[in-house]
């Protein structure tokens, strides 16, 4: 089992940089919290936009290596507890 508790934690931490550079590459909606709020009007019309192209796939994307990473790190714990 220790072959599994390493993998799993192997795959925890590709997932975590991928995450990283998913969030790090998405565009930002509005500047800072004024423009989320609707102060500061940059041609964004108030922060809110919708996603379309890459963006849409890097966002979607972002979330299905949440989604990942939440998994596997739930299944970290499991084998921890469970096979030990």
């Amino acid at each position: 089992m220790a072959r599994l508790q390493n993998a799993l934690v192997i795959a925890e931490a590709v997932i975590a940089v991928l995450l990283m550079a998913g969030v790090l590459i998405q565009t930002p909606k509005a500047s800072g919290l004024g423009g989320t709020i609707g102060g500061g009007d940059s041609g964004l019309g108030g922060g809110y936009r919708t996603r379309r192209g890459l963006e849409r796939h890097i966002y979607w994307t972002t979330w299905v290596l949440v989604v990942g990473f939440l998994a596997c790190s739930i299944a970290n714990v499991w084998v921890t507890t469970h096979l030990h």
